[in-house]
């Protein structure tokens, strides 16, 4: 993966060059909108921040920097679905554009005694595919097994003063989805059912700086210590809420309707009361979200 494909030069450069090439990037907010509403359950805060914050940066003819998300939350609350649902509206082909860059630490980044190698090829890659295109994508998947000092890396691509000849990296997206953060934004979520608050009441400045201090200070997480936290290079920290037996259900319903059967309560109830919830005594959230619907679902027909 360490090598970019070499692509014909007149059209890098035109891509680069005219504002009538995108690189294939067709950002469709309102669609992504509508599908966020109808897939994605119990997220109020992601579905807002994602909008609002994609809306503004395509509609910025020339960004002062890159834009810069950071999904957080347990595993089965959405951050990787909701990954592929913005890319597919955003390139025609989806994750599978030749623009869209995804890197996994245990395939990418498997050795701790090589990160200073992973350093270098990263940076190499991400400038390679930025010459390319202007307007690439780079996700960062399961931030939590990334070695910790590696993501700095690129931390020069991700502000405003960078300079990179032949391009305007500040087009770009960096997308970091982690697990860590969980902890907080799941107790922030019961305090408010302990206060009889709607969790829909929760806003995003309750939560932003307490992910931000528990992955900076989370020692198994890619961003301990970092200077990219350290220099508030993140624009938004993105919460992911815990699911509730409700929101369990819609998967249910959802994966049914995909497979083109009828929604029926029975087997829909069957399979969200098959799921642990948590904690032992209320049983509010689901442990693995919607993450073993699938699998529930098809023990159950």
């Amino acid at each position: 993966f360490l090598c970019w494909e070499v692509t014909f030069p007149f059209r890098s450069m035109f891509c680069q060059l005219s504002d009538s090439c995108d690189c294939a990037f067709q950002p469709k907010i309102d669609n992504l909108e509508l599908d966020l509403c109808r897939h994605v359950y119990g997220q109020h805060l992601a579905k807002e921040v994602i909008v609002g914050a994609l809306k503004q940066f395509t509609e910025n003819s020339a960004p002062v920097k890159p834009l810069v998300l950071s999904f957080h939350g347990w595993s089965g609350t959405g951050k990787s679905y909701v990954t592929s649902l913005l890319m597919r509206n955003l390139y025609r082909d989806g994750m599978k554009s030749s623009y869209v860059h995804q890197f996994v630490p245990t395939l990418h980044f498997p050795h701790a005694c090589q990160v200073e190698t992973y350093k270098e090829q990263l940076r190499s890659w991400i400038v390679g595919n930025l010459s390319d295109c202007s307007r690439s994508v780079f996700i960062f998947d399961e931030m939590d097994k990334l070695h910790p000092g590696l993501i700095d890396a690129i931390k020069p691509y991700l502000g405003h003063s960078y300079v990179m000849y032949g391009t305007n990296y500040r087009k770009a997206i960096f997308i970091f989805v982690s697990n860590a953060g969980g902890e907080q934004i799941n107790q922030l979520v019961f305090d408010f059912w302990r206060n009889r608050k709607d969790r829909e009441e929760i806003k995003l400045e309750d939560l932003e700086t307490k992910i931000s201090r528990a992955v900076f200070n989370n020692q198994h997480s890619g961003f301990w210590n970092s200077d990219i936290i350290n220099e508030e290079l993140v624009d938004y920290f993105v919460p992911f809420l815990p699911l509730k037996l409700k929101h369990v259900k819609e998967c249910v319903r959802s994966e049914m309707v995909s497979r083109g059967m009828k929604p029926r309560d029975d087997i829909i109830a069957e399979v969200a009361n098959s799921m642990n919830f948590i904690p032992e005594n209320e049983k509010l959230f689901s442990q693995t979200g919607c993450k073993t619907v699938t699998a529930k679902l098809d023990f159950s027909l």
